[in-house]
């Protein structure tokens, strides 16, 4: 099911390429799906795969599959029912849902609307305050894990984001018709404000915002100086299981160790942020051969089938996590397109299980995969 068809057409065409779209000449963004295509998968045939068996761990909670569903921002931005629809579908699949400090919805009301394993994601702001409120807010949620976001110093360069005119709020005649052409959207965005990144709001007050918008306050609160001894401060804040996003690294990989972490997302924002920054599968065997014993190491970034995350599996994550695999299902078809797009997923994993003779996730190595270059 071509789910970023439908999207394209269910959107405005601004938000449609704020989904779709990563920085400079989009060269890391494909490349993130592209990657997994240099690594061929090795069947051991006449293998017992009647009884397949995709259950494991992580963060310390079990899960029904290695997949995740990785922060992104705004869910309301693509469906009106946003990130309790995602949750929802998540929990129906036994998976770990993460929520973004831009999401729209508050962490206690999506803390609400499923039982699954839950994650946070934020950022160390130049008000510490905010930060540590957060962290007291998912603690008295019961948010299983906090992950930091650390490859944004400042924003990439997203240009289909200025050609479209989301990213200065003056959008080009050609958003303001499709935007017309949309008006149950509008009306979300204008009218009921479903936009409005709510964490934000609910913790610093609208008396905050009187001077100056939201977003402008989120930038103002990015702080280029941080260092690890920022993650060691937080993890000491948190006491659970830290998880440090946007590391590429073996080196950036053990400084989150020494730091405190317990977990890794190897990614490159979705191709938002560096251009010419490697693909995260290409990252995953250097870091789980020197890192394997201290870090959960998660893959984050262009997942779409079920052979990527098999290949991922095997050259040593323990899981991986999905953004615009579900966000093109969630803009098509609300919960109902996000549990189909899973369902999708889940069944391409278990085939592609079946098919290379292994029964369990946790028994997938470096016998099943070799690089095309080999």
């Amino acid at each position: 099911m071509d789910f970023r068809r439908i999207a394209r057409r269910k959107l405005p065409s601004p938000v449609f390429h704020y989904l779709d779209g990563g920085a400079d000449d989009e060269w890391t963004m494909g490349r993130n799906t592209t990657a997994f295509n240099d690594y061929e998968l090795l069947p051991a045939q006449l293998s017992d795969v009647s009884n397949l068996n995709l259950r494991t761990t992580l963060f310390g909670e079990p899960i029904d599959w290695p997949v995740m569903i990785s922060p992104t921002g705004a869910s309301k931005l693509f469906h009106a029912a946003g990130e309790p629809a995602v949750v929802r579908a998540a929990e129906k699949f036994g998976m770990v849902y993460s929520l973004s400090t831009i999401g729209t919805t508050t962490i206690e009301d999506v803390a609400a609307a499923g039982t699954c394993p839950m994650m946070y994601q934020v950022y160390v702001f130049r008000d510490r305050g905010l930060t540590t409120d957060f962290v007291e807010r998912c603690k008295a949620a019961g948010f299983k894990a906090l992950c930091l976001t650390v490859d944004t110093p400042v924003a990439g360069n997203r240009e289909r984001d200025h050609v479209f005119g989301i990213a200065s709020g003056k959008l080009k005649l050609r958003s303001v018709m499709s935007l017309l052409r949309h008006p149950g959207w509008l009306y979300r965005a204008t009218i009921r404000k479903d936009l409005e990144m709510v964490n934000i709001t609910a913790s610093q007050g609208p008396e905050q915002f009187s001077d100056m918008s939201v977003k402008e306050y989120i930038d103002s609160q990015f702080d280029r100086s941080l260092t690890w001894k920022d993650v060691e401060w937080l993890a000491a804040q948190w006491d659970g299981p830290l998880v440090i996003k946007g590391v590429l690294t073996v080196a950036d990989c053990r400084n989150a160790a020494n730091s405190g972490a317990t977990a890794v997302m190897l990614s490159n924002h979705g191709g938002r942020q560096l251009e010419a920054a490697p693909a995260p599968v290409d990252c995953i065997a250097d870091v789980a051969d020197a890192l394997h014993d201290r870090l959960e190491i998660i893959c984050d970034g262009g997942v779409r089938r079920g052979t990527h995350v098999v290949k991922a599996l095997a050259l040593g994550a323990n899981a991986c996590s999905i953004g615009r695999a579900y966000l093109y299902p969630l803009a098509a078809g609300g919960q109902a397109g996000v549990e189909r797009g899973l369902t999708l997923l889940r069944d391409e994993v278990e085939r592609t299980m079946a098919l290379l003779g292994c029964d369990s996730v946790d028994q997938l190595g470096s016998r099943f995969i070799r690089h095309r270059s080999d």
